[in-house]
């Protein structure tokens, strides 16, 4: 940022008017939601995360079960049955955490790749703005990443770029 201000700073005292910069700002994660076709993808996207919780909500009622076999009949088992017994459960308790962290991996896998195409159209989207405009750059807003603009020097672009995707 230092850098930035010393070439800014370099550049306007080699001219006698001030370098005056243009930019753009919207909120990124609005636009987005906007966007044709973002409705489906989070549809598509919730239908599968529903899979995804029945499928562990089965395996979890299935260990459960097991579970409460075990506690009923642990006293009655001899030796060699309570140990195999402790081992499938140790076992099936690891596998349902296994599949739980993959099924969150490919759940953010799937996301990445099903809004990939969005964020392509978007920020193609904002470069053809940007450049008609005679932007410096465009900043996006979101998470509280720039608490303050002067609206003299940025434009607020958020309609416009949900304009061009209409």
């Amino acid at each position: 940022m230092i850098f930035a201000s010393l070439v800014l700073t370099t550049a306007q005292a080699q001219q006698d008017t001030p370098l005056q910069l243009r930019f753009g700002y919207l909120s990124y994660d609005s636009v987005l939601v906007a966007m044709p076709g973002y409705t489906l993808v989070k549809n598509t996207l919730a239908n599968m995360r529903s899979q995804y919780e029945a499928e562990l909500k089965r395996v979890e009622q299935d260990f459960n079960l097991k579970y409460e076999e075990f506690l009923e009949g642990q006293r009655d088992f001899p030796e060699t049955i309570l140990r195999k017994r402790q081992t499938e459960l140790k076992e099936l308790l690891e596998h349902n955490v296994s599949f739980k962290a993959q099924g969150r991996q490919e759940l953010a896998e799937a996301e990445a790749k099903a809004m990939a195409p969005l964020r392509e159209r978007l920020e193609a989207a904002l470069s053809k703005i940007g450049r008609e405009r005679g932007y410096a750059f465009i900043l996006n807003t979101d998470a509280g990443a720039v608490p303050f603009i002067n609206p003299a020097m940025g434009d607020d672009i958020n309609q416009l770029v949900k304009d061009a995707f209409k």
